[in-house]
């Protein structure tokens, strides 16, 4: 069974900066891609960042220049790191990996969510 487990988040004062986790059950090569998405309440989910298994990030333009994804293959990791967090990133942050089941198929994998909430 592949699972995803987010770690790291917490409590930050505006302008601080946090790390959060996802460890995978198996390799992180397995997924196509892998990415971070968060929802605050009353929005929607929406994409953070993502890396694929070549390694080329993406990011929401909100977080661009302050929010860097990276993996770490030999902990079955990636990690956000954010910096210079404003009150409007506060929201539940969720890992995402996309895994290719067959040649027509993804399958998404989710984590349970880590709160990150910034003070202003």
């Amino acid at each position: 069974q592949v699972q995803l487990v987010e770690s790291g988040g917490g409590l930050v004062q505006a302008g601080g900066s946090l790390r959060i986790s996802c460890t995978a059950s198996i390799s992180i090569f397995s997924f196509t891609s892998m990415g971070w998405y968060r929802q605050a309440p009353g929005n929607q989910r929406e994409l953070v960042a993502r890396i694929t298994i070549s390694e080329s990030t993406d990011y929401a333009d909100s977080v661009k220049g302050r929010f860097t994804i990276s993996r770490d293959s030999a902990k079955n990791t990636v990690y956000l790191q954010m910096t210079s967090l404003e009150p409007e990133d506060t929201a539940v942050y969720y890992c995402n990996g996309a895994r290719l089941v067959s040649t027509m198929a993804t399958r998404t994998y989710w984590g349970q969510g880590t709160q990150v909430t910034v003070s202003s």
